[in-house]
């Protein structure tokens, strides 16, 4: 689907606003426009970390491979322990993890167990050290034990023939450890997404140069490397390109030749020097340029050719909230990963109040912390200005109030969108 062919039918619907975007249409709208790659690459497994798997992956072998014991014990057999009171048995051997008893288990007979070694043959429970007396090769168990306690079953994990991972999964680390408990070494993954971003700006200034006059440095492009970074993108940072028309529009040609997305700070919203609107409009489509939300109104969303494009504002909180709200799972689709889970989201109570005017969906930065009797309290880290990325440094979850509200007394229940493990 391109934006080309169906704008129009965009544009029909009584509530496009392609310069106040309600959030939840935008995210609806981003999604229709969405093709995930298709060349699939054959790795080793350890390259496959934060991999889109291509293919299946399909047991072959049970895991585990045959019954082992969940505990440090004594393995025997069930049918030699008397209903109530104890029951003496002979120890005739041992299995360790590796080292499995070679024998089958005879009536009277146990073996000493350890942790994830064989249960021998015939033997069905095991029970654990803690629990039994032993005087020399006689090991006295008490009374109440359960039949196949304490013994995890060959194949309880994975079963031979079972599809352990569907297409589109991300393997993580979980996924990396079970893939390798397979004993497969190679499996098939979406090659990455190449995504291509650049800041604009006359007042941007390269890390290790002197600043002048109204100048800072340019921290988009770091924050935006690591969210890219944390997805697994094949990152190409274009650097800092000045607000100079020719420079600008050559950037996004070279953006869209190299990459499947391209990125940009800054240059996106309504002043006399902000020339991509301009130049995409030459170049190719843009299906909104603001989103109806705070921070980060300015928000663009079209396509460069074949590659997607998202400008994101300026400002550094801005341009981190618009990327984990609209950016990030925009990249996980493209990925191949069909339907990318959302960021949770639970409910608080928050301690401050906070000042809202209807209209607009807003993402507060908070800190969340366990409260009294189980419950979640929230508080914003203070200044809440579009330029204090210190509050994005501060924060562990956004606090979402949706446009319809008002102002938020403090005790009020609010919805929180967790950000440990993102920033």
């Amino acid at each position: 689907m391109t934006i080309a062919r169906t704008l129009a039918a965009v544009a029909s619907d009584s509530d496009y606003d392609p310069n106040s975007m309600p959030v939840a249409r935008a995210h609806a709208y981003i999604r229709a426009f969405l093709s995930p790659v298709t060349t699939v690459e054959r790795v080793q497994v350890r390259s496959a970390l934060g991999r889109v798997l291509a293919q299946d992956i399909t047991s072959d072998i049970d895991v585990p491979g045959q019954d082992n014991s969940a505990m440090d014990g004594y393995a025997m057999r069930f049918a030699d322990l008397k209903a109530d009171g104890e029951t003496g048995l002979r120890v005739v051997g041992s299995s360790f993890a590796g080292k499995p008893y070679e024998g089958t288990l005879a009536a009277g007979q146990a073996v000493r167990i350890m942790t994830g070694g064989v249960v021998p043959r015939a033997a069905d429970t095991v029970v654990m050290q803690e629990r039994v007396r032993v005087s020399g090769d006689e090991v006295t168990i008490p009374g109440g034990q359960q039949k196949g306690q304490n013994v995890r079953a060959a194949g309880c994990d994975i079963r031979n023939g079972q599809v352990v991972f569907r297409r589109g999964q991300m393997v993580r680390p979980a996924e990396l450890g079970m893939i390798a408990s397979l004993g497969i070494g190679e499996v098939s993954v979406y090659r990455r997404l190449r995504v291509a971003f650049f800041s604009t700006g006359d007042e941007l200034v390269q890390i290790g140069r002197p600043l002048g006059p109204g100048q800072i440095y340019d921290s988009n492009r770091y924050t935006i490397y690591g969210m890219l970074a944390r997805l697994g993108a094949e990152i190409i940072d274009m650097g800092v390109v000045r607000d100079d028309p020719a420079a600008i529009e050559q950037a996004f040609c070279e953006a869209a030749r190299a990459a499947d997305v391209v990125i940009t700070s800054g240059g996106v919203s309504v002043g006399d020097a902000d020339y991509v609107k301009q130049i995409l409009s030459r170049l190719g489509e843009v299906l909104f340029w603001k989103i109806a939300m705070k921070p980060g109104r300015p928000l663009a969303y079209g396509r460069i050719g074949s590659a997607h494009f998202f400008g994101l504002p300026g400002n550094p909180v801005s341009a981190m909230v618009t990327f984990y709200q609209f950016v990030r799972e925009a990249l996980l689709v493209l990925m191949g990963v069909p339907e990318p889970a959302p960021l949770p989201i639970l409910k608080a109570q928050c301690t401050t109040a906070i000042k809202k005017a209807p209209g607009r969906t807003e993402f507060q930065r908070g800190i969340l912390s366990p409260g009294d009797a189980g419950q979640w309290t929230v508080r914003v880290t203070g200044d809440q200005g579009s330029a204090v990325l210190s509050s994005m440094s501060q924060a562990n979850c956004f606090i979402i109030l949706p446009d319809d509200q008002g102002n938020t007394p403090a005790g009020a229940t609010v919805d929180v969108q967790l950000l440990e493990g993102l920033i």
